[in-house]
């Protein structure tokens, strides 16, 4: 997990996805990253994961995240989080109240990383809503 005000302001125009089944106005974010491709980069992702350090864990928290999974494919990485409906990426965004740990944890995520095809830099990119069932059940209910 790593964000930079970079990625704060492209994710300010990416429409987040409103969830009923969730507590009331959840709103869902999707975002992909890409490991480097080295088994050992890998390995160390996954062990640091294993047990994330309490103090991302309460940044995380206080931003307003609700929940927050990563799913991983070899190097291809995407990231499900479940939010508050008046979260915004710039509370991710390393400044001076932040916790001096989460700055150390987001320089070393930023070491295992490297940009997804096409993108200009290695961070988490938000992904297109390409499908969504409930929304088209909805649909079928007219």
């Amino acid at each position: 997990m790593r964000f930079t005000r970079r990625s704060a302001r492209m994710f300010a125009s990416m429409p987040a996805l409103r969830l009923k089944a969730m507590s009331t106005n959840a709103m869902r974010h999707c975002l992909s990253l890409d490991l480097r491709d080295d088994p050992e980069v890998v390995a160390q992702y996954d062990r640091y994961h294993e047990a994330v350090w309490p103090e991302v864990l309460d940044a995380l928290r206080a931003s307003g995240i609700i929940d927050m999974t990563i799913w991983r494919r070899d190097t291809r990485l995407v990231m499900l989080i479940e939010t508050e409906p008046d979260f915004s990426f710039d509370k991710l965004v390393a400044g001076a109240d932040v916790h001096p740990r989460v700055t150390e944890w987001n320089a070393l995520m930023a070491s295992f990383q490297c940009p997804l095809p096409g993108a200009t830099s290695a961070e988490w990119q938000p992904m297109k809503l390409a499908f969504n069932m409930q929304a088209q059940k909805k649909g079928d209910e007219s």
